[in-house]
């Protein structure tokens, strides 16, 4: 089961976007670390404005991982940590109703 965003991408797909622009701003962030290990400054505010990116990047990514994983406990019945056992609850309904028969004398 998946989710479509407001821009028409599933959740899987975003999520998979998600790490792609998670690995280039990283890639952008080690790149600028290397030139201002050098003694580029001007590679000081490319790193600055790269770790901003990869903030963005890394909570996108992550809000997307929990819908995802939310996503995927919902289609496995999994609510609360717990899976529900609906065979179980059909019994217990059936034998609560058989109760109520009983009692009103039916």
């Amino acid at each position: 089961m998946t989710s479509v965003n407001k821009n028409g991408a599933s959740s899987v797909e975003a999520l998979e976007m998600a790490e792609g622009m998670y690995r280039d701003v990283a890639t952008e962030l080690a790149e600028a670390m290397e030139g201002v290990r050098r003694g580029e400054l001007a590679e000081a505010k490319a790193a600055r404005a790269a770790v901003r990116d990869l903030r963005a990047a890394l909570q996108l990514l992550l809000e997307e991982r929990n819908r995802v994983e939310k996503l995927r406990r919902e289609a496995a019945g999994v609510v609360e940590g717990h899976t529900l056992d609906f065979a179980a609850a059909r019994i217990e309904i059936g034998r609560r109703l058989a109760c109520l028969r009983d009692a009103r004398g039916s």
